[in-house]
């Protein structure tokens, strides 16, 4: 069976870079949802908490159960409390989600600065304080997202004027409801870089701490090249059978792959129903040079040399190229069943 590995220094190694920048392993908030960005959730976990990061955050309620003890303080982006938790937090995405949450629940309120997807819109900031006190919530934080980031347009300064905005509002609402002191926060990876003096009590950290972020170079924050990152995750797969072609043979669904010379075709326990885009098909070519022979099937793919093993990829930025897509598909797409060894 196919398999992943994660490599711990360089995983510890983007925590250095990031954690410079947020000044703070405290102020560092790992981003676990989708298994960990295809990473695995409990493994990511327990390295992260071995490194010394106490903050989590997390699609669902269930990702945060599994990880419960790994951490101090853990983020729901998109789900319902069950039961109020010290360690977890929820999030309110709408106004009309407020009356879902149970008395006493921890929550944080997400606006859209400029998004215009999850959050309530910044004119409907009281309302919100109005019907967390009414509901008898536990109002912690207020957060945004940013859009564009990782983009060189005018959003992202305009996102972060309306969220200057948002949090001298919320100054205000927290003391007029007695609520008390809130927390702020609105970088993810990219915000983070190409913050010049980070000063917000956390940032949400996720394609960063896995060393497949991309920024603009004129987006670098001074010294610290996004370049500087590694990938944490490489994925092999092994040979099922070889066998020895003349040229004009054809391989695969469709007769896609037309041999141009005899030559040795192996298939690999790696296809698309594993995580291997199927995209990917035709063109695709390893870190070692090793090239795709045909089309990427449900659970096989052929490549033209007769190794027992090959590196499928180590880098998602460079295997998503191929794909015609981003590093984040090409991780979360990774099966949660393939096994995953940490190394080091």
């Amino acid at each position: 069976m196919a398999y992943i590995t994660l490599d711990k220094n360089h995983f510890f190694h983007n925590l250095d870079i990031i954690t410079k920048l947020t000044k703070t392993k405290d102020k560092t908030a790992l981003v676990l949802k989708d298994n960990a960005y295809g990473h695995g959730l409990l493994q990511i976990a327990q390295m992260a908490k071995e490194y010394g990061i106490t903050k989590a955050v997390v699609r669902t309620d269930e990702e945060a159960k599994q990880i419960e003890d790994f951490f101090e303080y853990i983020l729901v982006l998109a789900d319902f409390a069950q039961e109020s938790n010290e360690k977890i937090r929820y999030t309110i995405n709408d106004l009309q989600a407020i009356n879902k949450f149970a008395k006493n629940t921890k929550v944080e309120l997400k606006v859209d600065t400029g998004m215009c997807r999850n959050g309530i819109v910044m004119s409907e900031l009281e309302e919100a304080f109005v019907l967390c006190a009414k509901q008898g919530l536990r109002l912690e934080a207020v957060f945004t997202h940013h859009s564009s980031a990782d983009e060189e347009n005018e959003y992202f300064d305009l996102q972060n004027k309306n969220f200057q905005q948002v949090k001298k509002e919320a100054r205000a609402l927290a003391k007029k409801y007695a609520f008390d002191s809130l927390r702020f926060h609105s970088c993810n990876s990219a915000a983070l870089f190409r913050t010049n003096d980070f000063d917000e009590d956390m940032a949400r950290v996720g394609i960063a701490a896995y060393g497949c972020l991309e920024l603009p170079n004129a987006l670098h924050v001074k010294g610290l090249h996004v370049k500087k990152l590694a990938p944490v995750l490489s994925v092999y797969a092994k040979k099922i059978s070889s066998r020895r072609l003349q040229k004009g043979d054809c391989v695969g669904y469709g007769a896609a792959y037309e041999t141009e010379f005899t030559c040795k075709v192996s298939n690999y326990d790696f296809g698309y129903g594993d995580g291997f885009l199927r995209s990917c098909s035709h063109t695709y070519v390893t870190p070692e040079g090793i090239k795709i022979a045909g089309r990427i099937s449900m659970d096989n793919a052929s490549f033209l040399t007769c190794k027992e093993e090959i590196l499928i990829f180590n880098d998602a930025r460079e295997a998503a190229r191929y794909a015609g897509t981003i590093s984040y598909e090409m991780l979360t797409s990774l099966k949660g069943y393939l096994v995953r060894k940490v190394v080091s």
